[in-house]
């Protein structure tokens, strides 16, 4: 009987081992989300695969054969917290990107910054990869330098909307899901390796076929369309383009910057058990355009 009783304490084991851990802070509930979404943000292309519910609290955007959507804040940012909740389509939604981001290419076309979340899409059986990616001051434009962390999901994107989040300030960029830090990217210089002009925040969904889904070998195929994604609870906080300097950063954690140990134990668990690529374990890549990485 006991030897029986083994294999399920194993299994207990191996459950409590893999079970989600708590940062103990949780900033997604620490500020209020805006009482409206035309309050931060405006269309900005695809107006008619856009749709704001009527008390303006969600927005959902779809791709077909004939356009995609994006929305972009009314104001610029120098620093802040940035969430809101998406809830993905299921089935097959390759070559498919869902995008939630930062960026200055309409200010700086050609030697922009940018700080995006992107999912992308998949092919029936097979999980959503979670994308983090960082490219400053034109690494994003003409030949690409990337700075892609990948990673799958511990539930299901496509049941439920969940908290995705971007915290940017002077010393760091973290990304979250549900609280979660799930990759943290510190300035390492003066500012070659991180973005410091302001930035406006965007949401899109569009058609990405040729890298998107398996470096490209499954592409978007409009037998399935419309590709939707469904966004709410947007969490906006921090300082504009045109706050005066005395404007602080937000905190990343209870004690200020950096993380706190609860913190850097759930990001460990993240990265331990989900991440299936970091651009700096890529043998393939020129590790001298990314010094970040050896810094």
């Amino acid at each position: 009987m006991a030897l029986l009783f083994v294999p399920f304490l194993l299994l207990l084991m191996l459950r409590w081992s893999n079970a989600q851990p708590s940062p103990g802070y949780y900033p997604s509930y620490r500020f209020r989300p805006l009482r409206g979404f035309y309050r931060g943000f405006n269309n900005l292309w695809g107006p008619e695969h856009q749709t704001v519910s009527g008390d303006q609290s969600s927005v959902t955007i779809w791709l077909d054969r004939n356009s995609g959507s994006g929305f972009k804040s009314i104001r610029p940012f120098r620093n802040g917290y940035f969430g809101t909740s998406i809830k993905l389509q299921p089935g097959y939604t390759a070559g498919v990107i869902t995008a939630f981001y930062l960026s200055n290419n309409q200010a700086h076309p050609g030697f922009h910054d940018e700080v995006d979340i992107e999912f992308l899409g998949t092919t029936p059986g097979k999980p959503y990869t979670l994308q983090t990616n960082v490219y400053v001051r034109g690494s994003g434009d003409g030949r690409i330098i990337g700075r892609e962390v990948k990673f799958h999901l511990w539930f299901d994107p496509t049941a439920g909307f969940h908290n995705y989040a971007i915290l940017w300030n002077p010393n760091e960029i973290i990304f979250f899901v549900d609280d979660i830090p799930i990759r943290r990217y510190p300035r390492k210089n003066a500012g070659a390796t991180f973005p410091l002009r302001p930035m406006w925040l965007y949401g899109s969904i569009w058609d990405a076929s040729s890298w998107a889904t398996e470096d490209g070998k499954y592409k978007a195929d409009y037998r399935y369309q419309p590709f939707v994604a469904r966004f709410t609870r947007f969490v906006v906080r921090g300082c504009t383009a045109f706050a005066p300097l005395l404007c602080q950063p937000v905190p990343s954690s209870w004690h200020g910057d950096g993380l706190s140990r609860r913190q850097y134990a759930a990001m460990q668990w993240a990265q331990r058990y989900y991440l299936v690529y970091n651009y700096c374990k890529d043998p393939k890549r020129d590790h001298s355009l990314t010094p970040e990485c050896w810094s």
